[in-house]
């Protein structure tokens, strides 16, 4: 058989994915390695895709999405994100992973770098490969609060870096950055004439005011990455959009007739309805991760476990180092087959989430406090760490 591209062969597989399917084949456990919200999508927004469907609205649409889609999406950008964009700046795409792709092929070209944080999302490593292009990672550094630190950025620039990919609220860290930081990472880029790739999946989901969308501080160099994904748990649904400068239309709508040619049509008509319809399930589950995590990180300080108290997504970021002894992937794998609690490995995230693990608290509380409940904490017969405390996100 003739040997795949190098390109695919040099992507590596990823670390949560491994943990995700162990999980799938037991019946009793907790299963806390995947970002995957458990509400049912709201009523109206089915309905909108059903009625798509039994309507026949199956056809091809325009590259970059129905209109309508694309208008409310204006509107939302406007309202939530602080930015004015017009219809021309706003492609649909199959999730916020085809929307990163996408911003990845606009930017990249084979042998160029790009920064990303690292612990970043395992898909930041990933999808530059596809384009022949070097992710570099930047430290996020607990001493620093997993704030980017802009002396660290300006060693690790080189003639080839062509663009630094920012993530606020971050997964997996929860992470919410002030205006100051992400002013701070737009003059960085500026200084080095880069992309900025803002990955705002998550922007609905923050906890405190501050949250400032990157393309508000400098819209002619950031192109935005958003999903409908974690919002509205349309995480089947695959419907996310890039939001990109003036001027790129004609290219981005090429590039998307060679990757997808269009979102399936009826999924975009769900989109809209989630949109422009009640916003009531995105304010209740918006509550209940903030509870959940509340009494997760109530538990975990009682329990002397170090962990990130996050700003925004449905993350924590818990040490376990005290346990896992250099190798936290095999660890969380043990864990799961002991404990029969599934939880993501940190070095999942990059080098420098060995020795933590990502718990995902969007699902029910019981179970949660239950799972967290049997962390073995410093001093359970394991060395203890040396900075048992509660991180602050700010």
């Amino acid at each position: 058989m003739p040997q795949i591209s190098a390109l695919v062969r040099s992507v590596p597989p990823s670390g949560i994915r491994r943990i995700f399917e162990l999980s799938g084949t037991m019946d009793d456990a907790i299963k806390l390695s995947v970002g995957e919200p458990q509400w049912e999508v709201s009523p109206h927004i089915r309905e909108a895709a059903a009625r798509a469907w039994v309507d026949d609205f199956t056809g091809y649409t325009h590259n970059s999405g129905i209109l309508p889609l694309r208008e409310a999406i204006v509107d939302k950008l406007a309202r939530a994100n602080g930015y004015a964009a017009d219809v021309d700046r706003v492609h649909v795409t199959a999730g916020g992973s085809q929307a990163l792709h996408l911003a990845m092929v606009m930017t990249l070209s084979p042998g160029e770098e790009v920064l990303i944080p690292d612990p970043g999302y395992s898909t930041f490593a990933m999808a530059p490969r596809l384009v022949g292009a070097v992710p570099v990672p930047y430290p996020l550094r607990a001493r620093d609060a997993f704030m980017p630190d802009i002396d660290v950025l300006e060693g690790l620039v080189t003639p080839r870096t062509r663009a630094i990919v920012v993530n606020s609220p971050s997964n997996p860290l929860g992470v919410v950055y002030p205006r100051t930081v992400m002013q701070a990472l737009v003059d960085f880029a500026a200084r080095h004439d880069l992309w900025v790739i803002s990955d705002e999946v998550y922007e609905a989901l923050t906890y405190d005011p501050g949250f400032t969308s990157a393309a508000a501080l400098d819209p002619d160099r950031v192109i935005g990455v958003y999903s409908l994904s974690k919002t509205y748990a349309l995480t089947g649904g695959r419907i996310g959009y890039l939001v990109t400068p003036s001027g790129l239309a004609e290219r981005v709508r090429a590039a998307q007739e060679a990757i997808a040619s269009c979102v399936n049509a009826p999924a975009q008509v769900a989109a809209l309805a989630a949109l422009t319809g009640s916003q009531d399930m995105v304010a209740a589950s918006r509550a209940h991760y903030l509870a959940n995590r509340d009494a997760a990180s109530a538990l975990l300080s009682a329990r002397g476990i170090p962990h990130l108290h996050p700003g925004g997504a449905f993350y924590l970021w818990i040490d376990v180092s005290h346990a896992s002894r250099g190798d936290v992937a095999a660890w969380a794998e043990r864990f799961l087959m002991e404990q029969r609690v599934a939880v993501a490995p940190g070095s999942a995230f990059g080098a420098r989430g060995e020795g933590w693990v990502r718990v995902c608290y969007a699902g029910d509380t019981a179970p949660l406090l239950e799972a967290l409940g049997r962390l073995p904490a410093p001093g359970d017969g394991e060395p203890r760490a040396d900075n048992v405390r509660e991180m602050s996100h700010a």
